[in-house]
């Protein structure tokens, strides 16, 4: 099993910049990827962006394309979201999620998932 914390959410004005961090633990041995969703209020979960957690390959959603990028520590066995350039668009609740397979933008490839953290930007 792997376990995952997020951490990092808060209010930020548009135009601003978060990090978000999920710290994994556990049986991280098993992880080849992770990703990062978003849940809006009253809307689907949807994706944002993956890396592989060896190699380092990514791949982002087009809304967040050249705004946000995604990176891990695998010493720390932590994942980042760094995010600039919010836009009221990008409140959501962020989700960090990981997966003993391949890079995937679906949901269901995913089964650890940690608890999530609120992001709000406003105008």
């Amino acid at each position: 099993q792997v376990q995952l914390v997020e951490s990092g959410g808060g209010l930020v004005q548009a135009g601003g910049s978060l990090r978000l961090s999920c710290a994994a633990s556990g049986r991280t041995e098993s992880i080849y990827s992770m990703a990062w969703f978003r849940q809006p209020p009253g809307k689907e979960r949807d994706f944002v962006a993956v890396t592989s957690w060896s190699a380092g390959n990514t791949y982002y959603a087009d809304a967040v394309k050249g705004r946000f990028t995604i990176s891990r520590d695998n010493a720390k066995n932590t994942g980042y979201l760094q995010m600039n350039n919010l836009k009221t668009e990008d409140t959501a609740v962020y989700y960090c999620a990981a997966s003993p397979g391949t890079i995937s933008t679906t949901r269901r490839e995913y089964g650890w998932w940690g608890q999530g953290t609120q992001v709000t930007v406003s105008s």
